[in-house]
């Protein structure tokens, strides 16, 4: 007796996504990511990284926000990917300076502790020469 195969049905259809269901993909993924969850939210939904990865090239580009359901949405012109370029180097340059906004509000407090200290200190201990 033999068992029918994984195709024994046929092939079946490719799924296919709308632009909003892409973008509601894209920004539950993006909160998975947050909670450390983004490869069981990528297996629980059946996605792939590649997919989100385009998606991402296509929202940044801002190619999802323009189409009407049942639009094709086909290859990034050559402006449309260097836009998406630049809006991916624009996030990460604004992180870094927000990481670096906050190391300096850090020091100086730090900076204003440590002299408060010192001064403090000076205060308390008798200058005494021998």
């Amino acid at each position: 007796m033999s068992s029918p195969g994984p195709r024994a049905g046929g092939p079946t259809s490719r799924r296919s996504f709308t632009p909003a269901q892409k973008l509601a993909y894209l920004a539950a993924y993006d909160t998975a990511i947050k909670n450390n969850e983004g490869g069981a939210y990528l297996r629980t939904e059946g996605l792939y990284s590649s997919q989100i990865t385009e998606w991402r090239k296509l929202r940044d580009a801002g190619v999802l926000a323009r189409k009407k359901p049942g639009e094709k949405i086909g290859r990034l012109t050559p402006e449309q990917a260097e836009i998406a370029r630049l809006r991916r180097q624009l996030s990460k340059t604004e992180q870094r300076m927000e990481t670096t906004g906050v190391a300096l509000e850090i020091m100086s407090k730090m900076h204003e502790l440590l002299e408060s200290l010192s001064k403090s200190s000076r205060d308390e201990t008798p200058h005494t020469k021998p």
